[in-house]
């Protein structure tokens, strides 16, 4: 009697974990043959809409990235400009399924169940913009000054922690439209401009002429700008692993220029490259376990690319911001930065 007692038990805590590993999310994406994918309305090199109303930009391409390997089509990403602070609030209430817009992982925000923070895609630091002819050189000679700021960001947090650990005073301008809060930044309604530092340096070329305002040497926080996605370990799981198939590729030199030469001869590829794109190799188990097409992992690189693709894209040498990668924080490890390919077996 104990050991059917025990038996059924065990049959019905298969059946609940079953059904909480279903990943029901990642199934309505499925069902929907869309994902859902929300962005900031207007940051260059980011996330801007383009000529035809279609956003392009650095975070975009995770949009992308992420409905190539789950529906293996990256234009069946559904990208939707949206504030910050309702950019979450849409997640919770499930009007999404995922978040590329340069939102910084936290403890608390983490720790909210509505919320799953999956991979950083960008680490970066608050900064501060002022105008050239206030003739400012240092955040330190910020003394009294009127700060514009996002609502509901770790902006706010960061200056209170800055400016009174210094013993300096200041006044914010809270200003939750980002449109908004430009246009009081750049008629001088206010001293300073706070954000990250990428965000500051898209939002300079906002200004009628850019040369006009000057990005200060001080960052004085850590933000770590992550994807976020509803719960369910399975779109987690397939968010995840799929920026880390774009930090292999860099690994190993694959780009979406030649991603189809190295499939065609995989038998001449190291093994780490077989298995992250032979029929039978670790990409495909893991695309059984997850639900996922087959060649999910070949589709993200040939209609996305790497990483170190993707970031010269839109942020590299051919653009505005002019950034060497190698010389960021969002570097390999191997070359001194903070990215690191998982290992894919």
């Amino acid at each position: 009697m104990k050991l059917l007692t025990l038996t059924a038990a065990f049959a019905v805590t298969t059946i609940f974990t079953g059904a909480a590993m279903a990943g029901p999310v990642l199934d309505e994406i499925k069902a929907n043959d869309s994902l859902v994918c929300l962005v900031n309305p207007n940051s260059p090199g980011f996330s801007v809409p383009d000529s035809q109303g279609v956003f392009q930009g650095f975070n975009t391409d995770f949009c992308r990235m992420a409905a190539a390997a789950i529906l293996g089509d990256a234009g069946k990403a559904d990208i939707r400009g949206i504030g910050f602070s309702d950019s979450m609030k849409t997640l919770v209430a499930r009007g999404a399924h995922m978040a590329s817009r340069s939102i910084t992982a936290t403890g608390t925000r983490d720790a909210d169940t509505g919320m799953a923070f999956v991979a950083t895609t960008f680490y970066d630091g608050q900064g501060f913009m002022v105008p050239a002819s206030l003739g400012v050189s240092s955040a330190a000679e910020l003394e009294g000054a009127t700060v514009c700021a996002e609502d509901g960001s770790t902006t706010l947090l960061n200056i209170a922690d800055w400016f009174g650990d210094r013993g300096m005073s200041y006044r914010v301008e809270n200003i939750a439209d980002k449109t908004a809060r430009l246009e009081a930044f750049f008629s001088g309604k206010c001293d300073v401009y706070a954000s990250d530092v990428s965000a500051l340096n898209s939002d300079r070329l906002l200004a009628e002429n850019p040369d006009d305002f000057t990005i200060l040497p001080e960052v004085i926080s850590a933000e770590p700008l992550t994807l976020v996605t509803q719960p369910d370990q399975e779109l987690e799981a397939a968010v995840f692993w799929a920026f880390q198939v774009m930090l292999n590729a860099d690994k190993f030199g694959i780009t979406s220029g030649n991603i189809d030469t190295i499939r065609a001869d995989l038998d001449a590829q190291p093994k780490s490259v077989r298995r992250l794109f032979a029929e039978d190799g670790a990409t495909a188990d893991m695309a059984a376990k997850l639900g996922l097409p087959q060649d999910w992992a070949y589709q993200v690189i040939r209609q996305v690319g790497s990483y170190s693709e993707v970031f010269e894209r839109h942020l590299g040498s051919g653009t505005p911001f002019n950034i060497t990668l190698a010389e960021t924080q969002n570097a390999s490890a191997d070359q001194g930065g903070l990215m690191y390919a998982f290992p894919i077996r």
